[in-house]
Formats: structure tokens, sequence, C-alpha cells
């Protein structure tokens, strides 16, 4: 039997009515009916089974009849900052580092990108991060924010244990990957690069130099792969 649908809700109740989006998609897409099982999640990391009570042109009304703590949300808790990328690139990276299990995502402008983020651009990231989410199986979304400069960004991820900032120019990795537990934050540029100073600027904020390799990799495969060796090193892919 295929498992239950998933929806995102963000006020979870007892007793509900399913977003407008969501019993659209609900009703006209996936045909469900009154007695049908659906789970729902509200991005805690908790998953909740309930049971459609009404579907009719009015919504979706649904009934919580238990909760329960996803077992998918990985153990290392990694945030990603990503520079800003042309057309569809950052909505793609945020995708993947949602299936990756990443818990916060922020993108931020620096010296060589060219892109630029608006509140819509930034709205449909979110929604980007919530699909991902449901099409993954996961309990919790990523929180994304936007910087509006490097340093922003940076100063944002100084607390986690662990600080990685990968660039072209850097030939050889400063320290190991990560350390199974920690909290990691993980730096990837845009399509231009970084320059000298910003990377001297991540340094006297504690970030280590990060090597991608002898080949240049494009911005949205350096974050994707960044993103798979820290949770292979972590365990979170085994």
């Amino acid at each position: 039997m295929a498992a239950p649908k998933r929806f995102f809700v963000e006020n979870m109740q007892e007793d509900m009515m399913l977003p407008e989006q969501e019993a659209r998609h609900a009703r006209n897409v996936l045909r469900l009916s009154e007695g049908d099982e659906v789970t729902l999640f509200d991005g805690s990391g908790r998953e909740y089974s309930a049971v459609v009570t009404r579907a009719d042109r009015q919504g979706i009304s649904v009934h919580v009849v238990r909760e329960d703590i996803s077992d998918r949300e990985p153990k290392t808790w990694v945030f990603l900052l990503i520079g800003a990328l042309k057309g569809d690139k950052t909505e793609l990276v945020v995708q993947k580092a949602t299936e990756l299990g990443v818990m916060r995502i922020g993108v931020f402008s620096s010296r060589y990108c060219s892109a630029y983020m608006n509140e819509n651009k930034l709205e449909r990231l979110r929604r980007v991060a919530r699909e991902a989410a449901k099409q993954c199986l996961r309990a919790s979304v990523p929180r994304v924010e936007y910087y509006e400069t490097l340093e922003d960004a940076l100063r944002a991820g100084s607390e986690c244990v662990t600080r990685l900032f990968a660039c072209e120019f850097i030939t050889e990795t400063e320290s190991d990957i990560i350390d199974t537990g920690a909290t990691v934050c993980a730096v990837v540029g845009s399509e231009g690069g970084f320059s000298e100073e910003e990377y001297a600027l991540a340094q006297r904020l504690g970030y280590c130099g990060v090597s991608l390799g002898k080949r240049i990799l494009r911005a949205e495969t350096a974050a994707v792969a960044l993103l798979a060796v820290i949770m292979h090193e972590a365990g979170e892919l085994g």
C-alpha cells in the first residue's frame, strides 16, 4: 500500500483545514476523499498522522490522530551559505541541499556575484525548500534567508563549530572536513567565485579553506558536492 500523502501545515491543530494551495493539490491532483489517511508536517521535525474528514469545493478538513518525531532528520546540523546564482540555479541548490539534510540556507551577495535577490525570489526559494522537504520525506524545512553582504553571511555562521570556505584558488584543504555530530557552516560562492580579500575575511572569522579538487566546478555543483562530502563524513548517508 502506498504511503499516505504528505502536506505542509504551518499552524498545526487537532482539527483543521489544509492550506488553500495544499488543499487544491489534494483535491484536484491526488483526488483525496473522506476517510483517506494523510501525513502532515509543520517544519518542526514532527510528523502528524491524520484522516480526511471532509473533501469538497470548500476545502479539505483533517483530524490529527497521532504525533511522531521523525527519524529522517540528520544529527549533524548544517548551515549552507551560497552566493546568489543566475536563473533558477539557486532554486536547484536549495532543493538539493534540503534533500541532503541541511537545516539552514543563507543566500548572499559578494564582490563577483552578478545575480540579485528580492522578496519574491526569496519566497520562491522558501517554497522550493518546503516542496523538497515534502518530496524527500523530511519533517523539517530549512530556514532560508538572504544576506546583503558576504560578511553578514559569514557572521551568521560564526557560531558553528566547523566553518568551511570553498573557493577555486585553494589548493589544499586546511583541516578535516567535519567531526561527527558537530554544527557545520559551509560556504560556496556564486559563478564569479571569491576574491583573495574575501578569503582573508573568512579566515579572520574562523573559516577553514576547502579545496574541491583540481577541476573548476560550477557553483551549483560545488555546493551539492561539498554538502554530500560533509554528510558522508558525518555518517548521514550510510
